[in-house]
């Protein structure tokens, strides 16, 4: 089986496949400090919890936008499962092309989201990501990463109104019955998820029309994807597990490849 995890700065996702079907997914909190034998232990016993054991798993691959915890993530990987991942990084095989003005500064995730896109549904597409960070990547038919957009996160933005504000309360992000709310918490709430569904509308309206693309998909990701992604008709697809998919993918492209050069 391969496990692939995608470290976000809130939520380390694990997927473990058997072959082409994922079998299982869980989370673990990202800003939790962890060694090495932690991180072991504590995939581990959620793998056992879902049936899998440790032994079941031949390889994995890893990709990351939180360096300072790669350490001890891959050092407990390697001890506990005795498996050495791929990281995803500049010399991976990966499907996407990134033709930006620095493309070491593409994150990883993007990448990734990308190369799922593409395997999955084909380009040219958008690929949307509702996560700390709502980002937006334009894909080419030929599989080139073209551009990209970043914004705040829903929960980011959330998050500053409760902090810096006195009297915002904590609340749930849900969409609200009605744009005009009549009370602090569905105004908030109104504010948050018809915003981002305003913001989704116009970047995506914007993408399409500068890059000149036709029969463009746009495929979404993410936690609360699939809340905005049911409210306009400018998102294709929502696919919870592209990222994940994503991985899958860049590891079969990645071992195709160091099977040819054998």
């Amino acid at each position: 089986m391969l496990m692939t995890i995608d470290v976000g700065n809130t939520n380390i996702t694990v997927g473990i496949f058997d072959k082409q079907k994922l079998v299982g997914n869980f989370r673990l909190t990202t800003g939790m400090t962890r060694t090495s034998d932690e991180f072991g232990t504590a995939i581990g016993e959620i793998l056992r919890y879902n049936d899998i054991e440790k032994q079941d798993i031949s390889d994995a691959i890893i990709a990351s936008v939180v360096p300072k915890i790669m350490h001890s993530l891959t050092s407990g990987i390697i001890k506990y499962f005795e498996v050495h991942p791929i990281l995803v990084e500049p010399g991976v095989r990966t499907g996407v092309k990134i033709i930006t003005e620095n493309p070491r500064q593409i994150g990883a995730d993007r990448i990734v989201n990308a190369a799922g896109a593409l395997g999955l549904y084909g380009g040219p597409a958008i690929v949307i990501d509702y996560g700390t960070a709502t980002t937006y990547d334009l894909v080419s038919a030929e599989g080139a990463y073209v551009s990209g957009v970043i914004a705040p996160g829903i929960r980011t933005s959330a998050e500053a109104l409760w902090s810096k504000t006195a009297k915002l309360p904590e609340i749930e992000i849900r969409k609200p019955e009605h744009i005009l709310a009549k009370e602090t918490i569905s105004s908030m709430q109104a504010g948050l998820v018809y915003g981002q569904i305003g913001q989704t509308e116009y970047i995506v309206k914007h993408m399409i029309a500068e890059s000149g693309y036709e029969d463009i998909k746009v495929v979404a990701t993410g936690g609360l994807g699939n809340l905005i992604s049911k409210e306009t008709d400018c998102i294709n697809i929502y696919d919870p597990e592209l990222t994940l998919q994503g991985l899958r993918l860049i590891y079969e492209k990645e071992m195709k490849n160091r099977g040819a050069d054998r």
